[in-house]
Protein backbone atom coordinates (compact mmCIF):
# COMPACT_ATOMS: atom_id res chain seq x y z
CA UNK A 1 0.00 0.00 0.00
CA UNK A 2 1.43 3.56 -0.77
CA UNK A 3 2.32 5.62 1.79
CA UNK A 4 0.06 9.24 1.02
CA UNK A 5 0.87 11.14 4.09
CA UNK A 6 2.42 14.04 4.28
CA UNK A 7 5.75 15.04 5.93
CA UNK A 8 5.43 16.50 8.77
CA UNK A 9 3.14 14.03 11.16
CA UNK A 10 0.77 16.96 13.16
CA UNK A 11 1.81 15.72 16.68
CA UNK A 12 5.72 15.46 15.54
CA UNK A 13 5.29 18.73 14.48
CA UNK A 14 3.56 20.52 17.62
CA UNK A 15 5.35 18.29 19.94
CA UNK A 16 9.62 18.49 18.39
CA UNK A 17 9.52 20.67 15.06
CA UNK A 18 8.02 23.71 16.46
CA UNK A 19 9.93 23.46 19.55
CA UNK A 20 12.87 23.05 17.76
CA UNK A 21 12.35 26.13 15.27
CA UNK A 22 11.75 28.00 18.22
CA UNK A 23 14.90 27.18 20.31
CA UNK A 24 17.09 28.41 16.75
CA UNK A 25 15.25 31.55 17.04
CA UNK A 26 16.17 32.42 20.50
CA UNK A 27 19.87 30.51 20.71
CA UNK A 28 20.92 29.85 17.49
CA UNK A 29 20.04 32.24 14.55
CA UNK A 30 22.62 34.54 14.77
CA UNK A 31 25.42 31.90 15.32
CA UNK A 32 23.84 30.38 12.19
CA UNK A 33 23.98 33.46 10.23
CA UNK A 34 27.80 33.76 10.70
CA UNK A 35 28.98 30.24 9.98
CA UNK A 36 27.33 31.35 6.72
CA UNK A 37 29.19 34.00 6.22
CA UNK A 38 32.49 32.33 7.46
CA UNK A 39 31.77 29.24 5.00
CA UNK A 40 31.14 31.68 2.07
CA UNK A 41 34.37 33.55 2.79
CA UNK A 42 36.54 30.05 2.91
CA UNK A 43 34.60 28.76 -0.44
CA UNK A 44 36.13 32.01 -1.92
CA UNK A 45 39.11 31.92 -0.75
CA UNK A 46 39.72 28.05 -1.67
CA UNK A 47 38.37 28.76 -5.30
CA UNK A 48 35.46 25.76 -4.86
CA UNK A 49 32.79 28.74 -6.03
CA UNK A 50 33.83 31.17 -8.34
CA UNK A 51 33.71 35.14 -7.63
CA UNK A 52 30.52 36.03 -9.27
CA UNK A 53 28.46 32.63 -7.33
CA UNK A 54 30.02 34.48 -3.95
CA UNK A 55 29.28 37.83 -4.52
CA UNK A 56 25.39 36.99 -5.73
CA UNK A 57 25.18 34.40 -2.46
CA UNK A 58 26.72 36.94 -0.27
CA UNK A 59 24.25 39.89 -1.62
CA UNK A 60 21.57 37.32 -1.02
CA UNK A 61 22.18 36.49 2.39
CA UNK A 62 22.97 39.96 3.28
CA UNK A 63 19.36 40.99 2.04
CA UNK A 64 17.95 37.88 4.21
CA UNK A 65 19.45 39.22 7.07
CA UNK A 66 18.60 42.81 7.03
CA UNK A 67 14.68 41.93 5.83
CA UNK A 68 13.73 38.94 8.24
CA UNK A 69 12.19 39.87 11.64
CA UNK A 70 13.39 35.97 13.00
CA UNK A 71 11.69 36.55 16.53
CA UNK A 72 8.88 36.97 14.09
CA UNK A 73 9.03 33.67 12.29
CA UNK A 74 6.61 31.08 12.97
CA UNK A 75 6.96 27.41 12.35
CA UNK A 76 4.66 26.22 9.87
CA UNK A 77 5.98 22.73 8.67
CA UNK A 78 6.54 23.78 5.07
CA UNK A 79 10.55 23.31 5.64
CA UNK A 80 11.78 21.09 7.89
CA UNK A 81 13.64 23.80 10.11
CA UNK A 82 15.46 26.82 10.38
CA UNK A 83 18.55 25.82 7.81
CA UNK A 84 15.90 25.31 4.80
CA UNK A 85 14.23 28.38 5.97
CA UNK A 86 17.58 29.92 5.41
CA UNK A 87 18.46 27.97 2.41
CA UNK A 88 15.08 28.20 1.26
CA UNK A 89 15.05 32.33 0.69
CA UNK A 90 18.14 31.91 -0.70
CA UNK A 91 16.94 29.98 -3.77
CA UNK A 92 14.01 31.93 -3.80
CA UNK A 93 16.75 34.54 -4.59
CA UNK A 94 19.22 32.85 -6.74
CA UNK A 95 17.62 29.72 -7.80
CA UNK A 96 19.96 26.78 -7.88
CA UNK A 97 22.88 28.88 -7.23
CA UNK A 98 21.22 29.56 -3.56
CA UNK A 99 21.87 25.73 -2.78
CA UNK A 100 26.01 26.01 -3.49
CA UNK A 101 25.96 27.61 0.03
CA UNK A 102 26.19 24.08 1.16
CA UNK A 103 28.45 22.67 -0.81
CA UNK A 104 31.26 20.89 1.66
CA UNK A 105 29.09 20.93 4.92
CA UNK A 106 26.29 19.01 6.11
CA UNK A 107 24.28 19.95 9.09
CA UNK A 108 26.34 17.98 11.44
CA UNK A 109 29.47 20.00 12.00
CA UNK A 110 26.74 23.04 11.70
CA UNK A 111 25.24 22.21 14.57
CA UNK A 112 27.92 20.93 16.88
CA UNK A 113 29.85 24.37 15.74
CA UNK A 114 26.77 26.42 16.76
CA UNK A 115 26.58 24.25 20.12
CA UNK A 116 29.71 25.21 20.86
CA UNK A 117 29.43 29.00 19.69
CA UNK A 118 26.46 29.24 22.02
CA UNK A 119 28.23 27.10 25.03
CA UNK A 120 30.92 28.95 25.00
CA UNK A 121 29.61 32.60 25.56
CA UNK A 122 27.54 31.03 28.34
CA UNK A 123 31.04 29.54 29.85
CA UNK A 124 32.58 32.38 29.43
CA UNK A 125 30.32 34.81 31.50
CA UNK A 126 29.94 31.38 34.64
CA UNK A 127 33.53 32.29 34.61
CA UNK A 128 33.38 35.97 34.75
CA UNK A 129 30.96 35.44 37.70
CA UNK A 130 33.37 33.59 39.51
CA UNK A 131 36.26 35.30 38.79
CA UNK A 132 33.94 38.26 40.70
CA UNK A 133 32.99 35.83 43.31
CA UNK A 134 36.47 35.19 44.39
CA UNK A 135 37.79 38.46 43.93
CA UNK A 136 35.50 39.48 46.49
CA UNK A 137 35.90 37.04 48.65
CA UNK A 138 39.88 37.47 48.63
CA UNK A 139 38.84 41.30 49.78
CA UNK A 140 36.67 39.68 52.43
CA UNK A 141 39.34 37.54 53.63
CA UNK A 142 41.60 40.32 53.99
CA UNK A 143 39.43 42.28 55.95
CA UNK A 144 38.29 39.33 58.00
CA UNK A 145 42.30 38.09 58.70
CA UNK A 146 42.15 38.46 62.29
CA UNK A 147 38.10 37.89 63.06
CA UNK A 148 37.85 34.57 65.19
CA UNK A 149 35.29 32.40 64.49
CA UNK A 150 34.25 28.62 65.67
CA UNK A 151 35.48 25.63 63.50
CA UNK A 152 33.59 22.78 63.37
CA UNK A 153 33.78 19.26 62.85
CA UNK A 154 31.28 16.51 62.57
CA UNK A 155 29.04 19.12 63.36
CA UNK A 156 31.07 19.70 66.81
CA UNK A 157 32.94 22.67 68.18
CA UNK A 158 36.63 22.09 67.14
CA UNK A 159 39.11 24.44 67.71
CA UNK A 160 39.24 28.01 66.65
CA UNK A 161 40.03 29.81 63.87
CA UNK A 162 39.35 33.00 61.55
CA UNK A 163 36.86 33.99 58.98
CA UNK A 164 39.46 35.00 56.95
CA UNK A 165 41.29 31.52 56.99
CA UNK A 166 37.70 29.71 56.66
CA UNK A 167 36.93 31.81 53.30
CA UNK A 168 40.66 30.84 52.20
CA UNK A 169 39.39 27.69 51.91
CA UNK A 170 36.54 28.32 50.10
CA UNK A 171 38.89 30.19 47.66
CA UNK A 172 41.33 27.59 47.22
CA UNK A 173 38.48 25.25 45.84
CA UNK A 174 36.74 28.28 43.67
CA UNK A 175 39.91 28.31 42.14
CA UNK A 176 40.40 25.24 41.51
CA UNK A 177 36.72 25.27 40.59
CA UNK A 178 37.20 27.66 37.68
CA UNK A 179 40.34 26.03 36.41
CA UNK A 180 38.56 22.96 35.77
CA UNK A 181 35.93 24.80 33.88
CA UNK A 182 38.29 26.57 32.42
CA UNK A 183 40.23 23.56 30.65
CA UNK A 184 36.06 22.80 29.73
CA UNK A 185 35.81 25.91 27.99
CA UNK A 186 39.36 25.28 25.96
CA UNK A 187 37.00 22.24 25.30
CA UNK A 188 34.59 24.05 23.16
CA UNK A 189 37.26 26.15 21.33
CA UNK A 190 37.83 23.48 18.56
CA UNK A 191 35.76 23.74 15.25
CA UNK A 192 33.78 21.08 13.84
CA UNK A 193 33.31 22.96 10.87
CA UNK A 194 34.82 20.82 7.58
CA UNK A 195 33.71 17.55 9.33
CA UNK A 196 30.34 17.53 6.84
CA UNK A 197 28.46 14.80 8.06
CA UNK A 198 31.25 12.56 9.55
CA UNK A 199 34.58 11.99 6.97
CA UNK A 200 35.28 15.97 5.56
CA UNK A 201 34.86 16.80 1.80
CA UNK A 202 36.32 15.59 -1.59
CA UNK A 203 36.35 19.49 -1.58
CA UNK A 204 39.65 21.37 -0.90
CA UNK A 205 38.16 23.02 2.24
CA UNK A 206 40.55 24.90 4.65
CA UNK A 207 39.37 23.75 7.80
CA UNK A 208 41.59 25.73 9.91
CA UNK A 209 40.76 29.49 8.11
CA UNK A 210 37.02 27.99 9.32
CA UNK A 211 38.18 28.18 12.54
CA UNK A 212 39.95 31.36 12.30
CA UNK A 213 36.65 33.08 11.27
CA UNK A 214 34.71 31.80 14.00
CA UNK A 215 37.26 32.77 16.72
CA UNK A 216 38.00 29.24 17.90
CA UNK A 217 41.48 27.92 18.33
CA UNK A 218 41.68 25.70 15.76
CA UNK A 219 39.85 22.63 14.02
CA UNK A 220 38.52 19.49 16.25
CA UNK A 221 40.74 17.11 13.85
CA UNK A 222 39.16 14.25 13.88
CA UNK A 223 35.89 14.51 11.62
CA UNK A 224 34.25 11.26 13.30
CA UNK A 225 34.76 12.92 16.32
CA UNK A 226 33.81 16.07 15.77
CA UNK A 227 30.04 14.70 15.37
CA UNK A 228 30.17 11.90 17.73
CA UNK A 229 32.27 12.95 20.70
CA UNK A 230 30.04 15.11 22.38
CA UNK A 231 32.81 15.12 25.33
CA UNK A 232 32.63 19.10 24.92
CA UNK A 233 29.12 18.34 26.55
CA UNK A 234 29.81 16.08 29.22
CA UNK A 235 33.04 17.63 30.17
CA UNK A 236 31.45 21.30 30.74
CA UNK A 237 28.76 20.40 32.77
CA UNK A 238 31.03 17.86 35.09
CA UNK A 239 32.86 20.71 35.68
CA UNK A 240 30.07 23.12 36.18
CA UNK A 241 28.31 20.30 38.77
CA UNK A 242 31.16 20.74 40.85
CA UNK A 243 31.07 24.10 41.16
CA UNK A 244 27.48 24.32 43.01
CA UNK A 245 28.19 20.93 45.20
CA UNK A 246 31.14 22.73 45.95
CA UNK A 247 29.40 26.15 46.71
CA UNK A 248 26.31 24.06 48.59
CA UNK A 249 28.34 22.55 50.99
CA UNK A 250 29.76 26.40 51.90
CA UNK A 251 26.04 27.90 51.96
CA UNK A 252 24.84 25.08 54.07
CA UNK A 253 27.94 26.28 56.68
CA UNK A 254 26.02 29.42 56.42
CA UNK A 255 22.71 27.94 57.55
CA UNK A 256 24.21 26.21 60.71
CA UNK A 257 26.51 29.56 61.30
CA UNK A 258 23.60 32.04 61.25
CA UNK A 259 21.13 29.75 63.32
CA UNK A 260 20.15 30.66 67.04
CA UNK A 261 22.30 27.92 69.07
CA UNK A 262 25.45 28.61 66.96
CA UNK A 263 24.62 32.46 65.73
CA UNK A 264 28.49 33.06 64.54
CA UNK A 265 27.32 34.59 61.59
CA UNK A 266 25.16 37.86 61.43
CA UNK A 267 22.94 38.58 58.62
CA UNK A 268 22.28 41.93 57.99
CA UNK A 269 18.81 42.99 57.48
CA UNK A 270 18.98 43.85 54.21
CA UNK A 271 18.97 39.62 53.77
CA UNK A 272 16.92 39.00 55.98
CA UNK A 273 12.62 38.28 55.56
CA UNK A 274 10.68 38.25 58.95
CA UNK A 275 7.77 35.88 59.40
CA UNK A 276 4.03 36.96 59.21
CA UNK A 277 3.00 35.41 62.68
CA UNK A 278 6.28 34.89 64.95
CA UNK A 279 7.70 38.63 65.17
CA UNK A 280 11.28 38.15 66.92
CA UNK A 281 12.25 35.89 63.78
CA UNK A 282 14.67 36.77 61.31
CA UNK A 283 15.05 34.30 58.86
CA UNK A 284 18.14 34.57 56.64
CA UNK A 285 16.12 33.42 53.75
CA UNK A 286 18.25 33.99 50.89
CA UNK A 287 20.69 31.56 52.25
CA UNK A 288 17.68 28.65 51.50
CA UNK A 289 17.20 30.10 48.22
CA UNK A 290 21.18 29.88 47.23
CA UNK A 291 21.04 26.12 48.57
CA UNK A 292 18.06 24.91 46.71
CA UNK A 293 19.60 26.80 43.26
CA UNK A 294 22.73 25.01 44.05
CA UNK A 295 21.25 22.01 44.27
CA UNK A 296 18.91 22.44 41.15
CA UNK A 297 22.11 23.36 39.11
CA UNK A 298 23.60 20.28 39.89
CA UNK A 299 20.52 17.86 39.12
CA UNK A 300 20.62 20.17 35.93
CA UNK A 301 24.41 19.56 34.85
CA UNK A 302 23.63 15.37 35.60
CA UNK A 303 20.70 15.58 33.33
CA UNK A 304 22.89 16.69 30.69
CA UNK A 305 25.32 14.47 31.28
CA UNK A 306 23.19 11.07 31.52
CA UNK A 307 21.35 12.35 29.02
CA UNK A 308 24.64 11.16 26.68
CA UNK A 309 24.60 7.57 28.84
CA UNK A 310 24.74 4.63 26.58
CA UNK A 311 24.05 6.72 23.34
CA UNK A 312 25.88 4.86 20.63
CA UNK A 313 29.30 6.84 19.05
CA UNK A 314 27.37 8.57 16.35
CA UNK A 315 25.67 11.42 15.35
CA UNK A 316 22.48 11.48 17.10
CA UNK A 317 19.57 14.04 18.65
CA UNK A 318 20.14 13.05 22.00
CA UNK A 319 22.82 15.69 22.05
CA UNK A 320 21.83 18.16 19.92
CA UNK A 321 19.42 20.55 19.83
CA UNK A 322 16.34 20.36 22.19
CA UNK A 323 18.76 18.55 24.65
CA UNK A 324 21.28 21.24 24.66
CA UNK A 325 18.43 24.30 24.98
CA UNK A 326 17.69 22.25 27.96
CA UNK A 327 20.95 22.75 29.71
CA UNK A 328 21.11 26.40 29.18
CA UNK A 329 18.57 26.39 32.51
CA UNK A 330 21.65 24.69 34.67
CA UNK A 331 23.72 28.58 33.92
CA UNK A 332 21.19 30.33 34.05
CA UNK A 333 20.14 29.06 37.95
CA UNK A 334 24.09 28.71 38.45
CA UNK A 335 24.26 32.09 37.54
CA UNK A 336 21.96 33.37 40.25
CA UNK A 337 23.43 31.95 42.84
CA UNK A 338 27.14 32.79 41.88
CA UNK A 339 25.67 36.90 41.67
CA UNK A 340 23.42 36.37 44.92
CA UNK A 341 26.21 34.66 46.96
CA UNK A 342 28.97 37.45 45.80
CA UNK A 343 26.51 39.92 47.57
CA UNK A 344 25.57 38.16 50.66
CA UNK A 345 28.97 37.05 52.01
CA UNK A 346 30.74 40.33 51.90
CA UNK A 347 27.56 42.15 53.64
CA UNK A 348 27.72 39.18 56.63
CA UNK A 349 29.76 39.63 59.89
CA UNK A 350 30.79 37.38 62.82
CA UNK A 351 29.35 38.15 65.95
CA UNK A 352 32.19 38.25 68.42
CA UNK A 353 30.07 37.30 71.66
CA UNK A 354 28.60 34.10 70.34
CA UNK A 355 32.18 33.50 69.27
CA UNK A 356 33.38 33.43 72.57
CA UNK A 357 30.57 32.24 74.17
CA UNK A 358 30.92 29.04 72.22
CA UNK A 359 34.65 29.40 72.58
CA UNK A 360 34.42 29.19 76.02
CA UNK A 361 31.50 26.43 76.14
CA UNK A 362 33.15 23.78 74.08
CA UNK A 363 37.08 24.25 75.93
CA UNK A 364 38.18 24.61 71.72
CA UNK A 365 41.97 26.13 72.65
CA UNK A 366 42.45 22.68 74.53
CA UNK A 367 44.41 21.58 71.88
CA UNK A 368 47.02 24.60 72.06
CA UNK A 369 47.53 23.62 75.97
CA UNK A 370 48.12 20.37 74.95
CA UNK A 371 50.97 21.36 72.92
CA UNK A 372 52.30 24.24 75.23
CA UNK A 373 53.02 21.26 77.65
CA UNK A 374 54.77 19.12 75.26
CA UNK A 375 57.02 22.20 74.11
CA UNK A 376 57.31 23.88 77.26
CA UNK A 377 56.86 20.78 80.09
CA UNK A 378 58.57 18.13 77.83
CA UNK A 379 56.13 15.79 78.02
CA UNK A 380 54.92 12.94 75.73
CA UNK A 381 51.50 14.71 73.44
CA UNK A 382 49.79 11.40 75.24
CA UNK A 383 50.58 12.78 78.64
CA UNK A 384 49.86 15.95 78.00
CA UNK A 385 46.67 15.15 76.13
CA UNK A 386 45.69 13.55 79.56
CA UNK A 387 46.28 16.13 81.28
CA UNK A 388 44.11 18.83 78.91
CA UNK A 389 41.41 16.32 78.76
CA UNK A 390 41.07 16.51 82.44
CA UNK A 391 41.68 19.91 82.51
CA UNK A 392 38.58 20.26 80.07
CA UNK A 393 36.38 17.71 81.69
CA UNK A 394 36.57 19.69 84.96
CA UNK A 395 36.17 23.21 83.77
CA UNK A 396 33.14 21.94 81.84
CA UNK A 397 31.33 20.64 84.52
CA UNK A 398 32.09 24.08 86.69
CA UNK A 399 30.62 25.61 83.54
CA UNK A 400 33.59 27.70 83.68
CA UNK A 401 35.74 28.97 80.22
CA UNK A 402 38.98 27.43 80.07
CA UNK A 403 40.91 30.90 80.65
CA UNK A 404 39.77 29.86 84.67
CA UNK A 405 41.04 26.31 84.89
CA UNK A 406 44.57 26.94 86.17
CA UNK A 407 43.93 25.13 89.11
CA UNK A 408 42.53 22.21 87.55
CA UNK A 409 45.24 22.23 84.65
CA UNK A 410 47.71 22.22 87.91
CA UNK A 411 45.96 19.21 89.68
CA UNK A 412 45.66 17.42 86.58
CA UNK A 413 50.16 17.49 85.82
CA UNK A 414 50.49 16.80 89.15
CA UNK A 415 48.92 13.95 88.93
CA UNK A 416 50.09 12.88 85.86
CA UNK A 417 53.75 13.60 86.70
CA UNK A 418 53.82 13.83 89.99
CA UNK A 419 55.54 17.53 89.84
CA UNK A 420 54.38 20.69 89.44
CA UNK A 421 53.07 23.03 86.62
CA UNK A 422 56.32 25.40 85.70
CA UNK A 423 53.96 27.63 83.47
CA UNK A 424 51.98 30.07 85.69
CA UNK A 425 49.02 31.27 85.35
CA UNK A 426 49.46 34.67 83.12
CA UNK A 427 51.34 32.07 80.77
CA UNK A 428 48.62 29.47 81.35
CA UNK A 429 45.92 32.33 80.19
CA UNK A 430 47.90 33.05 76.90
CA UNK A 431 48.69 29.25 76.23
CA UNK A 432 44.48 28.66 76.34
CA UNK A 433 43.27 31.79 74.63
CA UNK A 434 42.12 31.54 70.66
CA UNK A 435 44.34 34.32 70.00
CA UNK A 436 47.43 32.56 70.84
CA UNK A 437 45.95 29.70 69.40
CA UNK A 438 45.83 31.13 65.98
CA UNK A 439 49.19 33.15 66.20
CA UNK A 440 50.99 30.23 66.83
CA UNK A 441 49.50 27.96 63.94
CA UNK A 442 51.97 30.30 61.69
CA UNK A 443 52.69 27.43 58.85
CA UNK A 444 51.74 27.27 55.01
CA UNK A 445 48.07 27.23 55.14
CA UNK A 446 47.18 28.00 58.84
CA UNK A 447 45.22 30.93 60.05
CA UNK A 448 48.38 32.70 61.23
CA UNK A 449 48.42 36.51 60.04
CA UNK A 450 51.50 35.95 58.18
CA UNK A 451 50.63 32.67 56.46
CA UNK A 452 47.28 33.91 55.64
CA UNK A 453 48.33 37.10 54.22
CA UNK A 454 50.80 34.85 51.74
CA UNK A 455 48.35 32.45 50.97
CA UNK A 456 45.42 35.06 49.72
CA UNK A 457 48.61 36.68 47.50
CA UNK A 458 49.20 33.55 46.26
CA UNK A 459 44.93 32.73 45.40
CA UNK A 460 45.42 36.38 43.73
CA UNK A 461 47.97 35.35 41.27
CA UNK A 462 46.22 32.39 40.71
CA UNK A 463 42.94 33.83 39.74
CA UNK A 464 44.66 36.28 37.59
CA UNK A 465 46.39 33.61 35.67
CA UNK A 466 42.84 32.13 35.03
CA UNK A 467 41.46 35.71 34.10
CA UNK A 468 44.43 36.20 31.90
CA UNK A 469 43.59 32.94 29.98
CA UNK A 470 39.74 33.72 29.61
CA UNK A 471 40.46 37.31 28.04
CA UNK A 472 42.46 35.51 25.51
CA UNK A 473 39.58 33.08 24.49
CA UNK A 474 37.68 36.59 24.64
CA UNK A 475 39.65 38.66 22.40
CA UNK A 476 40.55 36.20 19.70
CA UNK A 477 36.33 35.67 19.39
CA UNK A 478 36.47 39.46 19.56
CA UNK A 479 38.90 39.49 16.69
CA UNK A 480 37.77 37.25 14.69
CA UNK A 481 34.21 38.48 14.89
CA UNK A 482 35.68 41.78 13.05
CA UNK A 483 37.52 40.35 10.52
CA UNK A 484 34.82 38.03 9.67
CA UNK A 485 32.31 41.03 8.91
CA UNK A 486 35.47 42.53 6.96
CA UNK A 487 35.65 39.51 5.30
CA UNK A 488 32.08 39.08 4.03
CA UNK A 489 31.67 42.55 3.46
CA UNK A 490 34.51 42.45 0.60
CA UNK A 491 32.51 39.79 -1.14
CA UNK A 492 29.91 42.17 -1.62
CA UNK A 493 31.85 43.93 -3.77
CA UNK A 494 32.21 40.77 -5.99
Amino acid sequence: MKDTTTFPDPTYKKTVLARLFEGVKQHYAQHMAAINKAHLVMLSQTGILEAEQVGKIARALNEIEQETDIAALQYTGEYEDYFFVVEAALRSRLGDLGGMLHTARSRNDMDHTLFKLALRTRAASLLEQMETLTAALIKKAEAEADTLIVAYTHGQPAQPTTFGHYLAAVIEVLIRDMERLNAAADNLEHCPMGAAAITTSGFPIDRDQMADLLGFDGPLVNSYGCIASVDYITGLYSAMKLVFLHMGRVIQDMGVWSSFEVGQLYVPNSLVQISSIMPQKRNPVPIEHMRHLASVTVGRCDMMVNTMHNTPFTDMNDSEGEVQQAGYAAFASGGRVLELLTAFLPACSINADNVKRNTDAACITITELADTLVREEKLSFRQAHEIAAATARAVIAAGKPLSEGFADCAAAFRKETERDLAMNEAQFAVATSPENFVAVRNRTGGPAPEALANALAGYSSALSAVSDQCATRKNRQSKAGSDLDVAFISLLEY
